[in-house]
């Protein structure tokens, strides 16, 4: 037993021997609470390491972790955000950083450990003016005042206080079976953790809360009136005037007609001597003429009594007809009629809105407010928005109008009023006694306004004019010099012109001559050389691939050897043919003696001789026969496609599709090797042609030719080419190649590309 009491001591002299020890290796190390409130923003804000242990002493359930926590020198605030919570009268160990906090200094990103538990530390019980200033942030106090509004949310209660001449809230566990509305009026004294509420941006007080962490801390002292209704009434007049007895400065019972209500902030009463504001926090509805008793505090405002705090009760089965009392200029500025229901006449100065609110949906809320003026006082009407408002809006300015509603005064110390404002029911509160005629001082500004703007635009034009008159006759005459300059100026130019001419006419023939010799030398070379490409070249590659094959097996099949050799003298001897039709520009041999697709098989089976590739062909749609140049071009193209594949593709299979419709002629071919990466391919630049060439022709016939290839699959290389007549085929004649540079070779890597 005797260990089990000395235990907290023990473990709090424990830690205290470890921060000690621990502040020898780091003295910037703050070990106390105190250390820390004692930090300027800019200290706190450098993240100094704090290490302290002590009770906590609030951690309310919605804070997601946050407590207070008490030593033995002050309190202060753990920002946890950890979403754990200790709960009240945990001995901990926190370690941490300073940050400043948004009013007073803290502890951040806490490490905390429970250690045991530990009573609450003792209040300390500060004057109310101390406590109200803010500088018992994060401290355990003691509070006593009387309860001017109660409410409970969740498990919590809410409790609004006043003590002396201050408000401030509070917040305890529920007491079993409390009723909130009875704790209005009651003397309560509450012990807990003041909290300080702050402008952050501003670090600026607003107000201070006490969070009493047990039910304990809250203590009825002295109970509220329970039937406050049954207490004696009060004229609305006598509020503010002496009584006699303990009751002063509690709670009183009144009772008068309604004349004004503001929803939940306020409403005003009289009776047949006077008129009395009640602020309540209750929000019941009433309606003009109703009778109502209230019972609430007394309190004063601008020199001027009102009811604060008050709870209201209708008294059934009574109404009154509300009637406004006509009054003097003289008794309102003595300070007489204030809350009462009073009419005033007066002379419409100016209409303004205030307040003006623009919700979601782009409606604009304000208050419509008349500056009005009667004798030698200047008053405001003022109206809560409504649907009759716009009877307001059209009141024009100048006129005279009688205005009823609710005085409100602003007294100076003296009890003479500084100002006055009535307060609108409805817009038929206000009638029109007289509307102003034409000639007010606001038509006469409006017109002088016109009549300076006339003015003004009229002088400006005359000068603009003016101005414009002299430029335009200095203009004139530099145009008169212009004129006779210019024109001398084009005689001089006429004759060189007529020179010059004579000149061009004899340099242009001569370079149009020069121009089509070079063009002709060009064509002819392109020609040549795309020939030589698509006919020599490809045949020494497969000349070279039958030799090749003829090395191979020369030793080993002489017979398979020998009809490889044969198979390129034959190529040698078709090279010469196509050598001299290169030369003679003769036809083309395979379009002489067979149709396109027959063509194409018979000279991919020539190209592909000895290299295992099986070439199949397949024609769609009606064959007919094609202009020559177009039979000539797709024939070269797809040997050159063809010569690639063998060359670089290792594919053991090539299929020739040739698609005839009505406007186009379609060549695919596909084979199954081992595909490449179109962005790799080498190209002109690296000495490479053969995809340039194949573009080239099908760009020369109107179509495009299109490449997809993927490593491992394939290579699919389609030709599309537009017909533009149907009918027949073109008579076959030579024709020659434009401008443009032929191929020389396959644009592809030789490492793992085809084409």
């Amino acid at each position: 037993m005797f260990l089990k009491k000395k235990l907290p001591a023990l473990a709090l002299l424990v830690m205290a021997m470890f921060f000690i020890a621990e502040r020898t290796l780091s003295e910037e190390v703050l070990t106390n609470a105190s250390e820390v409130l004692r930090l300027s923003q800019e200290q706190a804000a450098r993240a100094l390491p704090i290490a302290i242990t002590g009770v906590v002493t609030a951690a309310e359930p919605g804070w997601a972790g946050r407590f207070f926590v008490q030593d033995a020198s002050a309190g202060v605030f753990v920002n946890n955000t950890d979403g754990v919570e200790p709960a009240p009268g945990d001995l901990v160990t926190v370690a941490g950083a300073s940050m400043p906090g948004g009013y007073a200094p803290c502890i951040d990103k806490p490490h905390w450990k429970k250690i045991g538990t530990a009573p609450l530390p003792k209040a300390k019980v500060p004057t109310v003016e101390e406590f109200i200033a803010g500088g018992e942030d994060s401290q355990r106090v003691e509070m006593s005042g009387v309860v001017r509004f109660a409410f409970t949310n969740a498990d919590r209660l809410g409790i609004q206080m006043v003590s002396g001449a201050y408000r401030f809230m509070a917040y305890s566990p529920i007491p079993r079976g409390i009723n909130p509305q009875a704790l209005i009026g009651a003397r309560v004294r509450v012990r807990g953790t003041a909290g300080v509420a702050f402008n952050a941006p501003l670090r600026h007080f607003l107000t201070i809360v006490i969070y009493a962490p047990t039910v304990s801390d809250f203590v009825i002292e002295e109970p509220a009136n329970a039937e406050p209704f049954e207490t004696p009434l009060t004229p609305l007049n006598g509020i503010a005037q002496y009584r006699n007895g303990p009751s002063a400065g509690g709670r009183i019972h009144v009772r008068g007609v309604v004349t004004y209500q503001r929803p939940g902030q306020d409403l005003f009463i009289q009776d047949t001597n006077s008129g009395l504001q009640v602020k309540t926090w209750d929000g019941a509805r009433f309606s003009p003429g109703d009778i109502v008793e209230a019972v609430g505090f007394p309190g004063v405002e601008n020199f001027l009594p009102v009811l604060e705090d008050a709870v209201l009760r209708k008294v059934e089965g009574h109404k009154a007809v509300l009637t406004p009392t006509a009054v003097s200029v003289g008794e309102l500025q003595m300070g007489l009629h204030h809350a009462q229901f009073i009419t005033l006449k007066g002379k419409v100065l100016d209409r303004v809105m205030k307040g003006a609110r623009t919700y979601a949906n782009g409606l604009v809320i304000a208050n419509s407010v008349l500056v009005l003026q009667t004798s030698n006082l200047v008053f405001t009407a003022e109206k809560e928005p409504a649907a009759d408002d716009s009877s307001l809006a059209s009141i024009p300015v100048g006129s005279t109008v009688a205005v009823s509603g609710i005085c409100l005064l602003q007294s100076a110390e003296d009890g003479k009023a500084k100002s006055v404002q009535l307060l609108i029911p409805s817009a038929k509160s206000v009638t029109i006694l007289a509307r102003p005629g034409w000639l007010t001082p606001r038509h006469l500004l409006e017109t002088l306004a016109c009549a300076v703007v006339v003015i003004v635009i009229g002088s400006t034009w005359i000068v603009m004019v003016l101005k414009r008159n002299k430029a335009l006759r200095e203009l004139i005459h530099e145009r008169e010099l212009d004129r006779k300059e210019l024109q001398k100026a084009h005689d001089t130019l006429e004759w060189r012109v007529r020179e010059r001419t004579r000149q061009l006419k004899v340099q242009i023939t001569a370079r149009k001559e020069a121009d089509l010799q070079s063009k002709a030398v060009l064509s002819e070379r392109t020609r040549l050389a795309k020939e030589l490409h698509d006919t020599i070249e490809q045949t020494m590659t497969g000349v070279t691939l039958q030799l090749n094959a003829v090395s191979k097996l020369l030793q080993q099949s002489p017979e398979t050897a020998n009809h490889h050799l044969g198979l390129a003298r034959n190529m040698v001897r078709s090279s010469r043919v196509d050598l001299r039709r290169s030369i003679w520009d003769l036809r083309s041999r395979e379009l002489e003696q067979f149709d396109l697709a027959t063509a194409l098989l018979i000279s991919g089976n020539q190209i592909a001789e000895g290299a295992q590739i099986r070439i199949e062909t397949e024609t769609r749609g009606k064959a007919r026969p094609l202009p020559e140049t177009m039979e000539e071009n797709i024939l070269r193209i797809g040997q050159e496609a063809i010569t690639n594949a063998v060359k670089h593709s290792g594919a053991t299979r090539l299929v020739l599709e040739l698609e005839f419709n009505a406007d186009k002629v379609v060549l695919t071919i596909k084979d199954n090797g081992n595909g490449f990466a179109p962005e790799n391919c080498l190209g002109p630049n690296e000495g490479h042609f053969g995809l340039l060439g194949m573009s080239e022709r099908a760009k020369r016939l109107g179509g495009k030719i299109s490449v997809n290839s993927t490593l491992g699959v394939g290579t699919t290389i389609s030709v599309e080419i537009p017909v533009e007549d149907n009918s027949a085929a073109a008579p076959r004649a030579a024709e020659p190649l434009p401008d443009e540079l032929p191929g020389y070779e396959e644009n592809i890597p030789h490492s793992d590309s085809h084409l």
